[in-house]
């Protein structure tokens, strides 16, 4: 039986062994997925438009993934710039189909001030560009930084159910401040990865998302090429997930115009 597939893929990773990695890198890829590699994947399943969400393991490393835009009009990014970056580099950035800046910090970091001078520059400028904020971070971090960053006036995604990061689960004041933001307005969710939460906590999250944001504020992505899980994930897998958790088709209509809109228009 047929079954239609999302338009958009909001979240993959690009590397090759050539890029440099952190020295404190959580993992090491030793193969190969570009940017070529990752469209055959969407052509293979019928998926339209694909968005690369920066990756910790090369930090503010952005090269591959601006010569990935200017290649391919299909693709949308997320980078990890520095906070310094002036009005014109963003709208230049932003030109080239960067959409947004991701923010991720280890579990015990202590969480740059928003209010201060360095960061209200920064978020002042994404908003003014047009860009967004992404998230992964912890559920206590979510809980600090949400609050906050929404009183900026700026558009949020936060990645991977906000969970992803959240041993507390749908319990956790992370999660419950990733509703409050979504049922807000102006803030999305990633159900993505969902292959690294357990079965039940997936479902159940996915359902509150449903019931509290709705639809219109979540958005798909597949987590190709699933580091640290290649050998029990697949493209196929991923897509095979969402229909699962999200088996209305019209839901996950509504679900991929959400993206659609947000990525590319």
């Amino acid at each position: 039986m047929f079954v239609e597939p999302p338009v958009v893929d909001s979240h993959c990773h690009i590397l090759t062994r050539r890029m440099p990695l952190r020295p404190d890198a959580w993992t090491r890829p030793d193969y190969d997925y570009t940017a070529e590699d990752y469209l055959a994947d969407l052509d293979r399943h019928g998926v339209a438009f694909g968005v690369i969400a920066a990756a910790s393991l090369y930090g503010d490393y952005n090269d591959y993934t601006l010569q990935a835009l200017s290649a391919h009009k299909r693709l949308r990014a997320t980078l990890y710039p520095q906070p310094d970056l002036g009005l014109h580099e963003l709208r230049r950035l932003r030109d080239l189909g960067v959409v947004g800046v991701r923010l991720q910090w280890k579990k015990d970091a202590v969480l740059p001030d928003f209010d201060g001078f360095e960061y209200g520059k920064y978020l002042n400028r994404l908003a003014d560009c047009g860009m967004h904020v992404e998230l992964n971070a912890s559920s206590e971090q979510l809980a600090h930084a949400l609050p906050k960053l929404r009183e900026k006036g700026l558009a949020i995604v936060v990645d991977h159910f906000g969970l992803l990061r959240s041993p507390e689960g749908v319990n956790g004041e992370g999660f419950k401040a990733t509703l409050a933001a979504a049922e807000a307005g102006k803030t999305w969710v990633k159900i993505s990865a969902g292959f690294r939460l357990e079965h039940d906590v997936l479902h159940d999250c996915t359902q509150k998302l449903l019931s509290v944001a709705g639809p219109e504020r979540l958005l798909w992505g597949s987590d190709s090429p699933f580091v640290g899980h290649e050998d029990v994930m697949s493209y196929e897998k991923a897509l095979g997930m969402f229909y699962e958790i999200v088996p209305d088709a019209e839901t996950r209509r509504t679900i991929s115009d959400a993206a659609l809109r947000f990525y590319f228009f």
